[in-house]
């Protein structure tokens, strides 16, 4: 299968009946629900329970799967963004450069905040996923133009 979007990785196992913590789980509370169905090593599993425990995301599948598998879903299956919505998958890796044409390195991953998300760069650096900063996001282009002030010398 190709063209697959990581919803989360399978953690240490919870109990005894093949149950497992989900790492770096999807914010989509429908995606882990019974009957949805995830690919697992290249083969679709089935959700069979999912809860939560102790804040923790408790899911069964139809088959046991290998700690340390990627939960994974088709691209087609994910929602159609909205306009100035991206998700995290479409933005690791893109360049950020600075409004003057400072480059500040690459998108390693965007990290939820309490105010705001954050774009952590390569380089260390830390950018605030607000309008204030990201002046634009070009897909197209593998680009992400920030405002001047918001980074500091490296």
């Amino acid at each position: 299968m190709t063209d697959l979007v990581q919803v989360g990785r399978v953690g240490r196992p919870h109990g005894l009946d093949g149950a497992f913590v989900v790492e770096a789980a999807s914010d989509d509370p429908q995606r882990f629900a019974a009957g949805a169905r995830l690919v697992v090593a290249g083969e679709i599993a089935e959700v069979v329970e999912a809860k939560r425990s102790g804040g923790r995301l408790i899911v069964k599948l139809d088959r046991e799967v290998p700690r340390g598998s990627v939960l994974a879903v088709p691209r087609s299956e994910l929602p159609v963004s909205g306009e100035d919505e991206y998700y995290v998958f479409e933005l690791v890796g893109l360049s950020v450069e600075e409004e003057g044409g400072r480059e500040l390195g690459r998108v390693q991953d965007v990290a939820p905040g309490v105010a705001n998300d954050v774009l952590e760069l390569d380089t260390g650096t830390a950018l605030p996923l607000v309008e204030e900063c990201v002046l634009s996001v070009d897909l197209e282009r593998g680009r992400i133009l920030v405002a001047q002030g918001f980074a500091t010398e490296s």
